[in-house]
This record gives structure tokens, C-alpha cells and sequence, in this order.
């Protein structure tokens, strides 16, 4: 097992906030003020510190420690379920220690800090604006996107300032839609994120040389009385481009390449739901290291956005398997890194943590099975799709549902009473209960208080079938929204010593714009 070099120190006093942020003599504040333009250029030139030519930003939307710490955890146990196989022979205790975790590439990068992510409005905040402050070193409220709290002040980001001062490449990419929250805040400006139309507009605006992954969304406007934004990108000058055939061929930019098979809210698929024939996160960064490449370099951010909507949903499963495609596009930059090592910084982060995820639970006291997550098949929202719609149509018998539910989460009505994933009396009524809001509209009989804790705004029954997996797993949730715990920095590569730490996500930005002295 490879451990992870360096311990996050997690220190919550309050001083921390105001002292001097490694690498920067500048005071950075929790209020989220930034070193000035000046004072920026100065101390680079007095530390001396190098300008990496290229530069990856990946932003794991909603992961935090729990996020990335379980998908470490479900590899260990993995393996060690592995051992075990080979070696029936040992005692139920398997008579030896844990191995414990196999951690992320990421993890064993040589520097890690933390990041605290609350906004102007919110110590659980949402992606607009920790996105808004990663891009531009500035605190606003939730759901607006790189302006101030009264939306008459635009922020520049730091891929337009090291697009237009440094003539760098930029390439924005996203497991979902390119003009999402999160994406958004690299190019956008807008009041409120739901703004896709303008925000669409602005990525076209942006001349930024490559855009991957999800749909646009309202590509026609709210009233789908607007002019299509991919005809407009065609006219701007960007060749669209919505198959891998395509895709494989693209060399240049301006470039948006479209996944071309969209699943739930015209986003990439879960990387659960994802097969060997379609293309990966991993595989759109190395499209866009291809395009982006040049003698100035470049600055790619990429967004695993779907880790947050696993989260919402409560699916630990989808949430494991799209951290680890995150990390599989990471390996990306680190392989490219290895031919530039004295030119490239890797940074990985999150935006906010979604979900209070767990690892640990109450029904399996000390005890963790993560193993058992190996036996979803499917997202919540495949299964929904592809499963529950039809339930509903034909009036599935409850009894007809279980078969699938075995074949699909492994979670079983009756067998040994040794296997985890046999539903105790209790659990199966919880199921049946759901089975019958879902597909038969039947009142629950719950409190409305408690039918939400229950199902939140999702499908019943999904929802209760990840639940039930998960606690049996022994791991949890404690919301369908956002948290408040900080996030982790990870750094490789030329500066990374500068993201050590316990610092306010503003100064993610503040650090990026003193080692590449933009203004």
C-alpha cells in the first residue's frame, strides 16, 4: 500500500486565517482579500519564483476528504477481499492486520493543503461561488458567478488573465455541462448560474482554444427562442464536434468537443454506467494536451462534476467509481509531466464537499464492508431511466423489482443469514414502502419532515436502494446539499510547495496569479 507522503494538518484556530500563506510574504485574510497586482509581481521577483509554462487545475465538484478517502478505502478493501479469496484458509478476522487503503495518485503527491470554502451568504456553500473563488481570489454569494455580492462588479479569472497577458492556451473540460457552475467560472460572468443562455455566450466570447465534455445547456434559451449556441460557436469560429469519431481526428483548436453519449441532464454518464467504447474523462484531457500544446503553454482546468451529483443523490457507489475516473485523468497530466517535469504544476482540489458523506455507520458500529459497493452495477440515475420509468408503465410487481434489485446492487430478500447483503425485515420494509411511493404513488405514511430526510427530492426508490447499500457497506450521508468542510490541495510539479497549508480557497487563485505574474 503507498501511503500519502505528507498528513493534513487540520487547524481550526482562527489566527490561522490572518498569518502569512506559504509563499506569500502578502497577508491573505478569510475575507478573502487578495495580494494586489503590484505586490504580486513584486514578491515573485524577489522569491524568484518560476512561471510554470503549463499548468493543470482539477477540480473534483463536491469531493473533499470524505469524497476521495472512501474510493482509497473501497480499493483496499477490494484488495484485501483479493487476499482473502486466495487465502481461504485464514481465520474470519483474516488473520492479519488491515492493509488499509490504496491511495489515489493524487495522494502521494508532495505537497497537500486544506481549503475552507465558505461564500458571502454561506459556510455550506455552493459551486458558483467557491468556483468564482478559486478563478478570481473573490468571495460572493452562492449561485453567482465571478461578480460581486451587489452584480455590478465583474472579477477577471486566471484563465483569462494568462490568455490575455501571457497568450497561454486554455482548455476548460467537464463530465457535465460545459456551462455549469463550475466550468462557468473560468469564462462567465453572470448574476445567477442558471443563466446557461448568457453564460454560453460568454464561453463562445472567451476564445479560449478548447471546450470538452457535457452539453450545453438551453442551447436555445429559456424559451428556446434564441439562436443555437452551437451555431453561433460555428459562426464564432469554434468547430463543434459531437462524435468520438470526430473527435479522434481533431489537432487544433477553437475546438468544443460534445460527449457523445450523453446520459442524465445532457451530461457525460456516470463512469458506473460508462463502457469500454466510450470515451473518458482521462481520454479529453489528453485530447486537450494535444490541442492546447504550444511554445507559451497552457492552463487546462478539468471538472469532475459528477462526483457532486452522486453525492446529491446519495449514491456512494457512483461517487467512488467517478473519484476514480477523476484520478484516472489526473494520471493523464502526471504522465505529460514526467517529459516536463521543471514546466508543469498539477493542482487537485475540490469546490466544497456535498452530501456530509461518511465513512462509518451507525447500524455497523466500527465495522466497514466497502466491498459490498462492488455489487451496484448502475447509477441511481441509469436505474432510473432505464429501470423505474418502466416499473411504473407496467406496474412492476414489487416481487419482479427484487430480481432486478439483486442483479443491479446485489442487495437480496432472503438467503444465509452470514451474507451482508441480505435485507433484514425492517430494511425489505423500508424498500417496499419506497417501492410503493415510487411506482404505485401510495401515501409513505411518514411525516413530510421525514419522508424528506427519507428520499430528499429523489426517486424513492432509487434512493432507498443506495441507502440501503451504503449503510450495509457502512458508510452514509447526512444531506442531499452542499457541507461546509474544507478541501484538500494537492500539488505537484514546479511551485507546489507554495499550496501547503491551511488557508481560505481565495488564495488558490492568489498564489496562481503571483507564480505566473498576472496582473
Amino acid at each position: 500500500m503507498r501511503n500519502a507522503k505528507k498528513t493534513v494538518s487540520i487547524l481550526l484556530a482562527s489566527a490561522m486565517l490572518s498569518a502569512t500563506l506559504a509563499g506569500c510574504s502578502a497577508e491573505q485574510t478569510a475575507s478573502g482579500s487578495e495580494l494586489s497586482a503590484a505586490s504580486a509581481t513584486t514578491l515573485a521577483a524577489e522569491q524568484g519564483i518560476k512561471a510554470p509554462k503549463y499548468v493543470f487545475l482539477f477540480i473534483g465538484d463536491g469531493m473533499s476528504y470524505p469524497q476521495f478517502q472512501s474510493a482509497a478505502d473501497y480499493l483496499g478493501a477490494l484488495a484485501d477481499d483479493d487476499y482473502m479469496q486466495a487465502v481461504p484458509s485464514l481465520d474470519d478476522n483474516g488473520g492479519a492486520t488491515l492493509d488499509g487503503p490504496v491511495a489515489l495518485n493524487f495522494m502521494d503527491f508532495d505537497t497537500v493543503g486544506s481549503a475552507i470554502t465558505y461564500d458571502s451568504n454561506s459556510f455550506a456553500p455552493d459551486s458558483a461561488s467557491t468556483a468564482t473563488s478559486i478563478s478570481t481570489g473573490h468571495k460572493t454569494y452562492s449561485g453567482s458567478i465571478n461578480v460581486d455580492e451587489t452584480a455590478t462588479i465583474e472579477y477577471e479569472t486566471i484563465t483569462e488573465k494568462v490568455h490575455d497577458q501571457l497568450g497561454m492556451k486554455v482548455g476548460v473540460i467537464s463530465s457535465v455541462n460545459l456551462n455549469h457552475a463550475t466550468p462557468a467560472a473560468f469564462y462567465a460572468h453572470q448574476a445567477s448560474r442558471n443563466d446557461y443562455y448568457d453564460i454560453g455566450l460568454e464561453l463562445i466570447d472567451s476564445g479560449f482554444e478548447y471546450f470538452a465534455g457535457g452539453g450545453l445547456k438551453k442551447t436555445t434559451g429559456k424559451e428556446g427562442d434564441k439562436e443555437n449556441l452551437y451555431t453561433l460557436a460555428e459562426q464564432a469560429g469554434y468547430t463543434v464536434v459531437d462524435t468520438q469519431a470526430e473527435a479522434e481526428k481533431v489537432s487544433e483548436g477553437p475546438v468544443i468537443i460534445i460527449d457523445e453519449h450523453l446520459a442524465d441532464a445532457n451530461a457525460m454518464a456516470y463512469e458506473l454506467d460508462r463502457t469500454e467504447d466510450m470515451w473518458a474523462l482521462a481520454d479529453y484531457v489528453a485530447k486537450g494536451i494535444e490541442v492546447l500544446d504550444n511554445d507559451k503553454g497552457f492552463f487546462l482546468m478539468c471538472e469532475g462534476g459528477k462526483i457532486d451529483w452522486a453525492c446529491h443523490a446519495n449514491d456512494a457507489a457512483s461517487s467512488i467509481h467517478d473519484t476514480l475516473a477523476l484520478a484516472d485523468a489526473v494520471q493523464v497530466a502526471i504522465d505529460f509531466a514526467k517529459d516536463h517535469a521543471d514546466e508543469t504544476l498539477i493542482l487537485v482540489t475540490g469546490d466544497h464537499e456535498t452530501g456530509g458523506l461518511s465513512i462509518g455507520f451507525a447500524g455497523t458500529d466500527y465495522d466497514t464492508y466497502l466491498s459490498l459497493l462492488e455489487s451496484q452495477k448502475i447509477s441511481f440515475a441509469k436505474f432510473d431511466s432505464d429501470y423505474v420509468a418502466a416499473y411504473k408503465e407496467n406496474k412492476t410487481p414489487f416481487e419482479d423489482v427484487l430480481k432486478d434489485v439483486e442483479a443491479l446492487f446485489g442487495l437480496k430478500a432472503a438467503g444465509d443469514a452470514d451474507d451482508k447483503l441480505v435485507l433484514t425485515d425492517y430494511e425489505l420494509g423500508l424498500l417496499r414502502t419506497a417501492y410503493e411511493k415510487s411506482i404505485n404513488e401510495k401515501d409513505t405514511g411518514l411525516a413530510e419532515q421525514a419522508e424528506y430526510v427519507a428520499y430528499g427530492t429523489y426517486e424513492p426508490l432509487s434512493v432507498t436502494l443506495t441507502h440501503l447499500l451504503n449503510n450495509k457497506a457502512g458508510v452514509d450521508f447526512t444531506s442531499y446539499s452542499h457541507t461546509g468542510l474544507p478541501v484538500a490541495v494537492f500539488a505537484d510539479g514546479v511551485n507546489a510547495e507554495q499550496f501547503d497549508g491551511y488557508y481560505d480557497n481565495t488564495a488558490i487563485f492568489t498564489k496562481l496569479a503571483t507564480m505566473l505574474d498576472v496582473k
